[in-house]
């Protein structure tokens, strides 16, 4: 494929031509057309390579050291430097060389680096995650994000842990995010000294060290859209080029799945015969739900029309460029777009919030609490039951007689 298709001034050709991209320019546009980049998005992203590579060529750097010219162009942008004209080097062109280096990478130009590993404490904390607990990996991921901070900050030898360093920790931390962060830290965390306890690393207790952060559970009232709000939500993914869009909502929204399980639905959990969708919940569950009929013609629509063909066993995959399977962050941006298109407005726009919608509109239309908690697939009916306060006849259903004496 001539690269002149992607390259429509002469002077980002000559740019190209002049720098370390000489010999991989047409390659590359191949390369990102191939991963089903757009036209218009490859003549972008070839004239930010040119204007890097002019910027590389200026400082000296060569091919061979691609890697330290990346460093060194990102630091100038963070430092505040502003492009003076069209083809100066900019944070667009900065963010192109990444991909220009991957393509490198997997053409063997250059040398792919190990990813870093995780402290051995850390690691081997995951794997017993994975192999006692079952945690699914997104959970395990956010985990991670909190526990590698803290070995970081009070060392890898467990024996030196004690309830005044862990307290110290926490109330450091508490200083710089939200309450609600904070309780994930401190369940992250949590995890992380009851493992150590269970491996004998700890003293028994010392979990109970980490201070507990201020909040009542269930205390809140749940956050819920109307029907009306769904109806315009589905309503904004007609239409072909949403076929996608509508079959993630109406999981949403009918059987209250959470993004992480959308993301991770693949053919095989699909059962047409017996009309069910295999789920694998919290700590490796496995769970199944009804495939209705309004879900079944969604998800056909978008298998025969609207899916792009990519060999993966994953049943959702990403629009565009490149094509890989989706993830909850993107389920998340899906739901956002689709309360904006449909109108709806709410403080809560991710994908939770039509998870939260599902369990209260089965509640008010006379669904039992027992068969909301088994669609919902809660441990304890009294999470479900939380829904109930949306509704006045509801919560006189489940209220317990008061235990103290009568009012005089």
């Amino acid at each position: 494929m001539p690269t002149g298709i992607y390259v429509r001034k002469n002077a980002v050709w000559d740019r190209l031509k002049a720098g370390m991209a000489a010999d991989h320019a047409t390659d590359f546009a191949r390369w990102l057309r191939e991963r089903r980049y757009t036209p218009l998005t490859i003549v972008e992203r070839m004239r930010l390579l040119a204007s890097w590579t002019h910027w590389a060529r200026g400082e000296g750097h060569t091919l061979a050291a691609i890697r330290e010219a990346y460093a060194a162009s990102f630091a100038l942008i963070e430092t505040g430097h502003r492009p003076c004209f069209r083809g100066d080097v900019n944070k667009d062109a900065v963010e192109t060389i990444k991909l220009f280096i991957a393509y490198l990478e997997e053409r063997g130009v250059v040398t792919r680096l190990p990813a870093k590993p995780a402290a051995p404490l850390v690691a081997e904390f995951a794997a017993w995650a994975r192999e006692q607990c079952g945690l699914a990996e997104t959970t395990l991921a956010t985990y991670l994000g909190t526990i590698t901070p803290f070995v970081d900050a009070l060392g890898d030898i467990p024996t030196a842990y004690d309830a005044v360093t862990i307290r110290a920790y926490m109330i450091e931390r508490a200083k710089a995010v939200s309450v609600a962060r904070m309780k994930g830290i401190s369940v992250g965390i949590r995890a992380f000294l009851r493992f150590l306890i269970a491996t004998g690393r700890c003293p028994p207790g010392l979990d109970y060290a980490l201070p507990n952060v201020a909040g009542w559970r269930l205390a809140s009232i749940p956050r819920f859209l109307p029907d009306a709000d769904i109806a315009r939500i589905i309503g904004a993914c007609d239409g072909e080029r949403r076929l996608r869009d509508r079959a993630i909502i109406l999981l949403l929204v009918r059987l209250g799945l959470r993004a992480s399980e959308v993301a991770r639905l693949g053919f095989d959990d699909i059962d047409w015969r017996q009309g069910s969708i295999r789920l694998w919940g919290k700590g490796r569950r496995e769970e199944l739900l009804p495939l209705t009929q309004e879900i079944g013609d969604a998800l056909l629509a978008y298998i025969e029309r609207g899916r792009p063909a990519l060999a993966t066993p994953t049943l959702f995959i990403t629009e565009y460029a490149p094509l890989r399977p989706i993830d909850r962050m993107t389920v998340k941006c899906l739901v956002k777009r689709a309360l904006k298109r449909g109108g709806v407005e709410s403080h809560y726009k991710g994908a939770h919030i039509l998870r939260h919608s599902a369990a209260t509109a089965m509640l008010r239309h006379g669904v039992s609490l027992p068969d909301v908690s088994t669609v919902l697939r809660h441990r304890s009916q009294a999470m479900t039951a939380h829904y109930a306060k949306v509704d006045i006849a509801l919560l006189s259903a489940i209220a317990q007689p008061w235990p103290g004496r009568s009012p005089c």
